[in-house]
């Protein structure tokens, strides 16, 4: 067979990552129920993407930065409102957040319905936060703002101190 010949035949199918309706890992952090749909596994950790469901009136994160990762949100329904420095703005349902490293941000679920929003994570580094928070609440300890801020400093990233 030629060299030629070769290269030209058909390829392996690299594997290929499925999430149905109702599957993914499931992280319950106090109000918000996430559904990890990639956890960055099957792209080489170069993206992981998660669901979230914020119960009306949800309180998000502190404000903080991530040094090495963006954090993208679309809003499926719902509102959700997102504190980037001292602006504020209600993302409705179509609505796209990209936040790139370095930009100081929080959400929040501030209405009176659950809030659905798909976000995600490139790289993937923040994903193991969630299921660090997670541990937390399984241990029966309070999400305090220090365990919180403990959290995210094992995943590059820091609290926006100079906007408290």
């Amino acid at each position: 067979m030629t060299d030629e010949a070769k290269t030209s035949e058909p390829q392996a199918d690299p594997a290929v990552s499925v999430v149905g309706p109702g599957a993914g890992e499931t992280i319950v952090l106090g109000t918000t129920r996430m559904r990890l749909l990639e956890d960055g596994s099957h792209t080489g950790h170069r993206l992981a993407i998660a669901e979230s469901v914020l119960a009306p009136h949800t309180q998000g994160p502190p404000q903080h930065r991530h040094a090495r990762h963006d954090e993208g949100f679309y809003v499926i329904s719902g509102t959700v409102r997102f504190t980037v420095g001292h602006d504020d703005y209600d993302a409705t349902a179509g609505t796209l957040v990209m936040v790139p490293p370095g930009t100081p941000h929080t959400f929040a679920n501030v209405a009176d319905q659950p809030a659905v929003m798909l976000s995600t994570f490139t790289p993937d580094l923040y994903v193991q936060y969630f299921r660090d928070l997670e541990g937390v609440f399984a241990e029966g300890r309070p999400l305090t703002r220090q365990a919180n801020i403990d959290a995210m400093s094992r995943y590059a990233t820091e609290p926006a101190t100079d906007l408290d």
